[in-house]
């Protein structure tokens, strides 16, 4: 059963920084493309970053030069590093992860597994 699981939210003042690690279990880790998307409640999932089978990454005009998804030295650990962090930075942080295929950050439907998400505070 494939099972992934965020850890590492928090509460943070604005400009602070957190890292959201993405625990994967189940699988075989060949062939994954890997997202991270948030929601603040009342509004609609937003996609943030994704990175392909060959590690290229994209990042939502909204946080570019501010996040950084990576993979960890260990192939089953993803990695979403959150920079000057704003109040308005939606809380609630998930990763998702499709294997064979095309996903991207701009759209959840292309991802089948998900975490079930990782809060994340931010006071002014």
């Amino acid at each position: 059963e494939v099972q992934l699981r965020e850890s590492g939210g928090g509460s943070v003042q604005a400009g602070g920084s957190l890292r959201l690690s993405c625990q994967a279990s189940g699988f075989s880790f060949r062939d994954f493309c890997w997202g991270w998307f948030r929601q603040a409640p009342g509004k609609e999932r937003e996609g943030v970053a994704d990175m392909d089978t060959e590690g290229r990454t994209k990042y939502a005009d909204s946080v570019k030069g501010r996040f950084a998804i990576s993979e960890g030295d260990e192939k089953h650990i993803m990695y979403l590093e959150l920079n000057s962090l704003k109040p308005e930075d939606p809380t609630l942080y998930f990763c998702a992860a499709l294997q064979y295929g095309y996903c991207s950050h701009t759209s959840a439907s292309t991802y089948r597994y998900w975490g079930r998400g990782t809060q994340v505070n931010v006071s002014s």
